[in-house]
């Protein structure tokens, strides 16, 4: 496949911008007082996401992938995961704060609570959705083109072939009315 013109100029546009913010942040780096801890603390970033939170999403999302209702439990987890996210920052931070008003709520209470509240939603939801599948399989829901099981369905009449004339054809006349043509007795 090639690359058109405008392509092209988007690809290296990107890259510029890149390279770009990569110089600035290595600028904001060594302008730092103490850039090795910066350093430090980057590196420590990688092993963390490489070495624990990567595996750690791998093997939950091996775990869910054979289980019923696994959009279920991968919603459950996206949401669970972005708010510990947004509240470890104020969790790990060491010390007190220097503005009293500045993190004045129990962050880990209330993580707690909106956890617990993701994990009780999300059981109910799951029991909502299997005790649907266990009337379905029951026999009580609508199925297929829109009959019920629990009704009764009425016996298709069952038609005669059409009567074969002398030739092996059909009779012409047989069962027709005079407005088709047929003689009508």
């Amino acid at each position: 496949m090639r690359n058109t013109d405008a392509q092209l100029v988007l690809r290296y546009a990107l890259g510029g911008l890149g390279l770009g913010l990569i110089g600035l942040g290595a600028w904001l780096v060594a302008a730092e007082p103490d850039p090795a801890g910066v350093l430090l603390w980057l590196a420590g970033a990688v092993v963390l996401h490489d070495g624990v939170l990567a595996p750690l999403v791998l093997a939950v999302g091996l775990l869910i992938a054979a289980r019923p209702a696994r959009g279920l439990w991968r919603g459950a987890l996206i949401v669970a995961g972005s708010v510990t996210l947004v509240t470890l920052p104020l969790l790990v931070r060491p010390g007190e704060p220097p503005n009293p008003s500045a993190l004045p709520l129990p962050y880990g209470r209330n993580l707690a609570i909106v956890l617990g509240a993701v994990g009780v939603v999300t059981g109910v939801l799951y029991l909502v959705r299997g005790r649907g599948k266990l009337v379905r399989g029951r026999g009580d829901s609508v199925r297929g083109r829109g009959e019920s099981v629990g009704r009764r369905r009425e016996p298709r009449e069952r038609r005669e072939p059409p009567a074969r004339g002398p030739e092996g054809g059909r009779d012409r006349g047989q069962g027709r009315g005079r407005e088709r043509g047929g003689t009508g007795d």
